[in-house]
């Protein structure tokens, strides 16, 4: 994806990766749209988040090593993904993007990639 490498090194690796993930999870907390398909604490699901995008994004593989493969379609069938909750959740994604600093063009080829995925995750009409 870069001159140099990945995504992941280009953005300065899993601090940066933290950082956003940390942004995200305090707006997900907090929306009304997206509060009934996460748990109260969302300890868990931010690690699981951080070892995901870390992957992503081309770095370690941690979260094959830690859950085995992605299958992200199937482990999201349990919850209701609406067009709804898919856009509230891209806005949460966008506003984190933006607070963890992440330069372009990373930040609009992290948006178009994650865009992507939650397109793929919806499960349920509006």
């Amino acid at each position: 994806m870069t001159k140099t490498g990945t995504i992941y090194e280009a953005i300065g690796g899993f601090n940066v990766v933290d950082t956003l993930v940390t942004a995200f999870y305090q707006h997900v907390g907090n929306h009304p749209k997206l509060t009934p398909i996460f748990p109260d604490d969302l300890t868990e699901t931010a690690r699981k988040q951080r070892l995901f995008l870390t992957q992503l994004f081309g770095g370690p593989r941690w979260y094959t090593e830690d859950r085995g493969h992605p299958m992200m379609k199937r482990r999201h069938l349990p919850f209701e993904i609406t067009p709804e909750r898919r856009d509230a959740w891209l806005s949460c994604m966008d506003a984190a993007l933006t607070e963890s600093g992440i330069d372009e063009p990373y930040r609009s080829a992290i948006f178009e990639k994650l865009t992507m995925l939650a397109q793929h995750m919806m499960n349920t009409p509006d």
